[in-house]
């Protein structure tokens, strides 16, 4: 079990696989000097994939106790920290109840709060890239190959029935885990219930290799949205998919990786001229999905948009080439 030792200065902590790899222990010394944060301080802390509910309750409990750890990122065990530490938390933000899981941690008042932030990071990033009313114009679908926490975020937004007709015709989800294929379902059982959900068709798929998600892509209507949503590429190598797989013709293509092997970005780069492909990184999503928490841990305000949004990319972008 991992010894923690007090911070000796404000210190936000980022909870995932393989931190140190991350652009983010170069950007945020930048992100500190420009928005003011002059003795902030971020930490990593490594976890193995599905780790041990001991291990998540062991950090959160640490960051609960200690003065001058302020809170927390969570990637990729967003879900499984959520389920391990439910009873540490003094309170939820509405997101985090709705999708059990936990991607920031923050502190008010001497309570501990988990919140999910991907809905807003995630709404962000679509909002920038997506051209105007795409889903209504195009009758695109959507396919989200993993059925984590980012998928829970992203088909929350564009379930949303303030979007209108702007909604994808069919959205599919496709995990190799059932029970997270049960646990998104469920959710958006509960988003359609409410008034803000709309219906649309959604199909959940339990794939056994990447040569099941091929046909699945096989099928989709031009224009439609294909998602990499499975880590795969960042935390782990390769891709959800074949060499064989074929993008659907003027799709747009994202993975939410932005550091890695990126395969599947290559995969659709080979194809990007033939099949007239839009391709987004990850890039966008981190920065929303940072400084979103960060404005939240130390209670600042962070522009989403415009010329203090450019300058955050700018900031972000020199320092991790440097």
């Amino acid at each position: 079990m991992t010894t923690y030792r007090p911070a000796a200065r404000p210190t936000l902590y980022f909870i995932g696989v393989t931190t140190t790899k991350s652009s983010i222990t170069q950007v945020f010394p930048a992100w500190a000097a420009h928005l003011g944060l002059k003795d902030a301080a971020i930490a990593g802390i490594d976890f193995p994939l599905h780790a041990a509910p001991a291990a998540y309750r062991a950090a959160v409990s640490f960051i609960r106790q200690d003065p001058l750890s302020l809170g927390a990122l969570v990637t990729t065990h967003k879900i499984d920290l959520h389920a391990a530490c439910h009873d540490l938390f003094d309170a939820f933000d509405p997101y985090a109840q709705l999708m059990g899981e936990t991607s920031c941690i923050s502190k008010r008042d001497g309570k501990l709060i988990s919140h999910a932030k991907d809905p807003i990071s995630s709404g962000l990033t679509l909002d920038g890239f997506l051209p105007p009313d795409h889903f209504k114009k195009t009758g695109a679908e959507l396919f989200v190959i993993g059925a984590g926490g980012s998928a829970i975020a992203i088909t929350w937004y564009l379930m949303n029935r303030k979007r209108g007709a702007n909604v994808p015709s069919r959205i599919i989800v496709a995990d190799r885990d059932q029970h997270r294929l049960d646990e998104i379902a469920r959710i958006h059982r509960e988003i359609a219930g409410r008034e803000t959900g709309a219906a649309m068709p959604v199909e959940y798929v339990n794939i056994s290799d990447s040569a099941a998600n091929d046909a699945i892509l096989s099928h989709l209507n031009p224009h439609s949205l294909v998602i990499n949503a499975t880590g795969l590429g960042k935390d782990a190598p390769g891709s959800p998919l074949t060499d064989a797989a074929l993008f659907p013709y003027q799709g747009i293509v994202w993975d939410l990786n932005y550091r890695g092997d990126l395969v599947f970005l290559d995969q659709a780069k080979r194809q990007q001229i033939a099949q007239n492909l839009q391709i987004e990184n990850g890039w966008t999503y981190f920065l929303h999905g940072w400084t979103q928490i960060i404005a939240e841990v130390f209670q600042i305000d962070i522009p989403t948009s415009g010329p203090g949004f450019q300058e955050i990319s700018r900031v972000a972008q020199t320092a991790a080439k440097g």
